[in-house]
């Protein structure tokens, strides 16, 4: 059987070698880049994120990546965003006071948690729905968390769409938004490359819904 290609979007984040070996371990062909032509020709396209929601979105725009992001988008085809690469999703982000603007994919404002602990690090639980393809098989499974801010509500209402998007959340202090399956698009607050036999699983369902 084939292998899918996927790109891992190098852009200047941290994380990016061990989400590749991940992918790898799930069973991808993977190519750390951002040269747009292979960005572009994959079968799925991993954008991983590290650090404050506006260095991300600079270094993002440095690869013009939330172009190729869009462009990938509009011709459904699959994009997988990790950590602060799921928060630069939504509308926007506030940090230490700071709105920075997002890519818009989905309405909605990253913003800091409401816990006693922030933080949030380590080991969680999830609560995905039962038609979840990405949590198919590891939907009573812990997974990895490591930040500070998340999108809390989830401001998407418009259900034209044939499949309706598929919201999972997590808690830590209060609910936030823990993954979105949202056609070709999908995203984790957690990481999957950090959350050992689970986060391989994961992967290996998102990389059985490429084309």
């Amino acid at each position: 059987m084939t292998r899918p290609s996927v790109v891992v979007l190098d852009y200047g984040s941290g994380n990016i070698h061990s989400a590749a070996k991940a992918l790898e371990r799930a069973g991808a062909d993977v190519q750390v880049t951002a040269n747009r032509a292979a960005v572009m020709e994959a079968d799925g396209l991993l954008v991983p994120g590290v650090g404050a929601f506006q260095a991300v979105m600079d270094q993002l725009e440095a690869v013009r990546g939330g172009e190729l992001i869009g462009r990938r988008l509009a011709g459904g085809r699959p994009v997988l965003g990790i950590c602060v690469g799921m928060q630069v999703l939504f509308t926007d982000g506030i940090e230490r006071g700071v709105d920075s603007q997002g890519l818009g994919e989905w309405p909605g404002t990253v913003e800091l948690l409401e816990a006693d602990v922030v933080p949030h690090m380590g080991w969680n639980t999830i609560d995905a729905p039962e038609n979840s393809v990405l949590f198919d098989g590891i939907r009573d499974e812990r997974f990895y968390f490591v930040h500070s801010y998340a999108a809390q509500k989830w401001e998407l209402t418009d259900e034209v769409t044939r499949r309706p998007p598929l919201v999972t959340w997590a808690e830590h202090g209060s609910r936030f938004v823990a993954a979105v399956e949202n056609g070709p698009l999908s995203a984790t607050q957690f990481h999957p490359e950090k959350s050992g036999d689970a986060g391989i699983r994961l992967l290996s369902n998102w990389l059985g819904t490429l084309t």
